[in-house]
């Protein structure tokens, strides 16, 4: 017989409740531990701005990316799918920002990127 999971509550105060937006990630990695610094970069500028460092075990990092896929597959259902726009460089663009994968996108046709 399994045991219920009893839930785990949670506390949201005023100012986390505000969210910080952001629209560009940088990862990076340890033995140990995963670091994500969310930062914001603006049109027309030529650096970003980290307004959140999130450090995490490689197991809670592992999690992370396994709760955001189910996430990301149930926004997918109710919504439609989510097309990613060109990278930085790719097919000419070179004014693309966001969070950068170096994964090929949708709509690439080449097998391999040329570096």
């Amino acid at each position: 017989m399994q045991k219920q999971q009893q839930p785990i509550p949670v506390e949201l105060d005023e100012k986390a409740a505000e969210g910080i937006y952001s629209n560009f990630v940088l990862t990076a990695h340890t033995a140990s531990e995963f670091i994500l610094d969310f930062a914001r970069m603006l049109p027309g500028t030529k650096k970003a701005k980290v307004f959140a460092r999130i450090v995490m075990t490689p197991q809670s990092a592992k999690s992370l990316h396994t709760v955001l896929s189910h996430t990301i597959e149930k926004y997918e259902r109710s919504f439609g799918k989510i097309v990613l726009p060109p990278q930085k460089g790719a097919k000419g663009d070179d004014h693309s920002i966001g969070f950068q994968t170096g994964l090929p996108v949708e709509g690439d046709t080449d097998k391999e990127k040329k570096g």
